[in-house]
């Protein structure tokens, strides 16, 4: 394939195009990038000088932290002020230019916050999260001080303690992410319509957007981090929940263990549930241990050896197993793979494995019943 300098510089744009959308979260901030400026340094003819001119234009306008470096995103919750200013590259010249801008801006936050609240009343979010009133006046209040930080051009502790706030009041209440990256950039149109109807000339307005982006950057990447940081420990936790009650590790007798179970077993949940067994004789000095897989609804290679890992473990510290609730088709299905279940006693019911239980305690269940009258 014979690859023409035309046909070169589109798949340069190509890659450009493709490469943000990538660093970026969801592509959402792609309108932040000017694109013009970037392809105009693009003045290369090598992929690897392609990737490395990339890198250095799109730092340049404040987007090289996400692209250059691949643990950004992971460790914005950490370090400090002065590490974030050097990371999105915002040079003291940046933060004057975004102090300029908000001596423009900042008089006018009030009208900015009515125009960009006129938007979002015709979006879906508007009705779900903002129907009272002194919920809307908080948030509208809360826009106005945000902005007027970012545009003092101070970044420091508070600053930033500020945006990581502002990420876990959005993972709290459950604002979609795309519905803040949308009225971000919707706030941002506004507020360049101002810029521009203020005559600043087009080398200091193209130097005021480049820095603003960078500061946004900065904001939108501690933000992100923050809510999906609280997202992933919501989600975790509810793993967590849901793992112990499908593992319910319960003495039904003095020196009797039972875990019914029901679904799949995967190596995680083999490891929970040996793990639930095994504090769980601890903690009782059980003898005896009934796994009930009636409910699960597969039984091949993997799930057969994790079962018989389960009762091996437990036997190891003084306590019998007994696997109940083997169907036909799953000993069967046993029988087929040629799986090695060794000395796992097993039974057909639960009802058979109690039985053997209570013998082998030494115990035996009488049935009383009562004479009925004539």
């Amino acid at each position: 394939m014979i690859v023409t300098p035309r046909a070169r510089r589109a798949r340069k744009g190509e890659i450009v195009h493709r490469a943000w959308r990538i660093g970026s979260p969801s592509g959402i901030l792609y309108g932040q990038l000017n694109i013009p400026h970037v392809l105009a340094t693009l003045n290369v003819s090598k992929p690897r000088e392609w990737r490395s001119a990339f890198a250095h234009s799109a730092a340049s306008q404040g987007v090289g932290a996400e692209m250059t470096d691949p643990h950004a995103w992971s460790t914005l919750d950490t370090i400090d002020p002065t590490a974030l200013r050097d990371l999105y590259q915002i040079s003291g010249s940046d933060l004057g230019h975004i102090k300029a801008a908000g001596e423009i801006l900042v008089p006018q936050m009030d009208d900015l916050v009515t125009k960009w609240y006129a938007w979002l009343q015709t979006q879906p979010e508007y009705e779900q999260f903002f129907t009272d009133s002194e919920v809307l006046s908080r948030a509208q209040q809360l826009q106005r001080d945000y902005w007027g930080q970012f545009f003092a051009g101070e970044i420091d502790e508070a600053y930033v303690e500020h945006r990581r706030r502002l990420g876990q009041t959005h993972a709290r209440i459950g604002l979609p992410l795309t519905t803040y990256f949308a009225g971000t950039t919707r706030f941002l149109g506004v507020m360049g319509e101002l810029l521009a109807e203020d005559g600043l000339r087009e080398e200091a307005k193209l130097a005021t957007e480049q820095a603003i982006g960078k500061l946004l950057n900065l904001d939108v990447g501690i933000v992100v981090e923050t809510y999906t940081r609280i997202e992933k420990e919501t989600i975790e936790a509810q793993s967590r929940s849901l793992m112990e009650m499908s593992t319910p590790v319960t003495e039904i007798w003095n020196g009797i263990l039972l875990l019914p179970l029901v679904g799949i077993i995967d190596s995680k949940r083999a490891q929970d549930i040996m793990n639930a067994a095994l504090s769980k004789i601890s903690e009782s000095h059980a003898r005896i241990f009934i796994l009930d897989i009636s409910g699960v609804g597969v039984v091949d290679t993997a799930v057969a050896n994790h079962l018989v890992k389960i009762t091996k473990a437990t036997r190891l510290m003084g306590c019998e197993s007994t696997i109940s609730g083997v169907s036909p088709a799953i000993a069967q299905t046993i029988v087929e793979l040629g799986i090695d279940v060794g000395t796992v006693k097993t039974t057909a019911t639960m009802r058979d494995a109690l039985a053997d239980a209570f013998e082998n305690l030494g115990m035996q269940l009488t049935e009383l019943r009562k004479d009925r009258a004539r």
